[in-house]
């Protein structure tokens, strides 16, 4: 019974919201929207055992000397000390004057910003790898990829306006992102649709079982 119950109680209310996309009636819909807002309020929790888990991580290895325990101390002591400042301000903690708004705009921001800045090195390197040019779908995508690179560029771009229309690196790069990468990019939308459709029946029918304490 210790399995069978939240196998049960997961397979109907699974079902019971797939039924809320396809009866506008209230008395689905209201429970529907009841059983939304409980899974938000679950999710709030969570939120506050992951910071807690965060916390117990970090000061254990603050406590021990560990390898970066420096950095995991700036950690808990920005956590900390965000969370208290945002407590003591309230609800208008992100209004424009308060800590918590100086925090966001003025750290956090040009931290975010920097590191997605530090992306770009990798995702060059990962490029250059991907673009070794072994097979004709390698060639196709390295020559696709230069045509939309080099059309994006206003001199590289100035430098074919002479060309006929069809033939401009702008007018070559717009066609291909129009195209082909736009049914490139519904075709995996639609796979991975599919992959969260087919992983939804395995746990509604009780055949995933990896939420109930790993079991398969």
């Amino acid at each position: 019974m210790k399995r069978e119950l939240p196998l049960m109680v997961t397979a109907v209310i699974g079902l019971f919201m797939i039924l809320s996309f396809f009866v506008p009636h209230q008395w689905v819909s209201v429970p529907a929207d009841f059983l939304q807002q409980c899974a938000i309020i679950l999710v709030a929790f969570g939120y506050v055992l992951g910071g807690a888990n965060a916390l117990r991580v970090n000061l254990d290895s603050v406590s021990k000397r560990q390898s970066g325990w420096f950095y995991k101390l700036v950690l808990v002591i920005s956590l900390v000390a965000t969370v208290v400042i945002g407590a003591i301000e309230g609800e208008g903690f992100l209004n424009p004057g308060m800590k918590s708004k100086w925090l966001y705009e003025n750290i956090y921001s040009p931290m975010s910003a920097t590191m997605f800045a530090l992306l770009a090195f990798f995702i060059a390197s990962a490029a250059f790898r991907a673009f070794r040019i072994r097979t004709v779908e390698a060639g196709l995508l390295a020559a696709a990829a230069l045509i939309v690179m080099l059309g994006r560029v206003p001199l590289t771009n100035a430098m074919t306006m002479w060309l006929p229309e069809a033939f401009r690196l702008q007018t070559m790069q717009e066609w291909i992102m129009e195209f082909p990468q736009n049914a490139a990019k519904r075709a995996i939308l639609i796979g991975a649709a599919l992959g969260v459709m087919a992983t939804g029946l395995r746990v509604i029918l009780g055949i995933e079982r990896s939420y109930l304490s790993g079991e398969e």
